[in-house]
């Protein structure tokens, strides 16, 4: 079960062994860049695996949006590899020409298309970004157009449902994850990716697997076997973390950010 850790401004940042964040969407209008900065500002670690849809590459393609704070995204990440923490890219299927490059390093980067990932306890994990486990991504590249479309209708209205929010003092919260929650058959197709993801697992021999993709953060066991899914920066602002000892745990940014003096300019 996700839990809230509360970061007061004065304190140093949080160091955590390991940390996974996915599906950030840079170039989009529903990037929620300003919170992840003051996550990467407020949180270190070893090691940090970006898992997948980091950049929206085909959206970039035909509308250019990249503001200043994207930019300052990449430049944040950057800054941590060329600072010791050891960076994995593993690209999804928004930036999957990235997949082109897999085996080499960009600016102190690591691009895989999946890793193994061995916790402080000893268990492994497969880290993937898991669209190849999505029937529609791989075999309904239409259906996937006019999902995103709809997808991004959504979005739109959560970005001004949050601007009448901060006006009225209230934090973030996301009206589409709220609604994705309450729709039957969104709930239905988590379940299956879910338990598909977790077979996968069991397959490759590991203890558990992150992923991404399907923007809904969990950690839950499928038969013994460790599902985590780090969420995302559109709807949840989750990132997933690993502990000195080996405990995995969802972090979720805005209600760490309520409960603490932090602010985001």
């Amino acid at each position: 079960m996700a839990t809230t850790i509360a970061i007061p401004s004065s304190q140093r940042p949080r160091h955590f062994r390991t940390i996974w964040i996915s599906d950030v969407h840079l170039g989009t209008r529903g990037c929620q860049a300003r919170l992840l900065l003051d996550f990467l500002k407020h949180t270190e670690s070893d090691h940090l695996f970006l898992v997948g849809d980091i950049v929206v590459g085909w959206r970039l393609e035909r509308s250019w949006y990249w503001p200043s704070t994207h930019n300052d995204v990449i430049q944040a990440v950057l800054a941590k590899a060329r600072n010791g923490t050891r960076v994995t890219y593993i690209p999804g299927n928004h930036d999957e020409s990235f997949r082109a490059h897999v085996g080499r390093q960009f600016g102190q980067i690591d691009i895989a298309e999946r890793s193994i990932h061995e916790l402080a306890d000893g268990r492994r994990f497969l880290i993937l970004h898991g669209d190849e486990f999505d029937l529609v991504t791989n075999y309904a590249k239409w259906l996937a157009i006019v999902g995103d479309y709809a997808y991004r209708a959504a979005i739109t209205v959560n970005l001004w449902f949050n601007y009448a929010r901060r006006h009225l003092g209230f934090g973030y919260w996301s009206l589409s994850a709220f609604l994705k929650q309450r729709v039957k058959n969104a709930v239905g197709f988590i379940g299956d990716f879910e338990k598909t993801v977790a077979d996968e697992a069991r397959r490759q021999g590991v203890q558990g697997i992150v992923c991404g993709h399907i923007h809904h953060p969990e950690i839950r066991d499928f038969g013994g076997i460790t599902y985590c899914n780090d969420g995302d920066w559109v709807e949840s602002c989750t990132a997933l973390v690993e502990h000195q000892d080996g405990a995995l745990e969802l972090l979720r940014w805005p209600e760490a950010r309520a409960d603490s003096a932090l602010k985001v300019a």
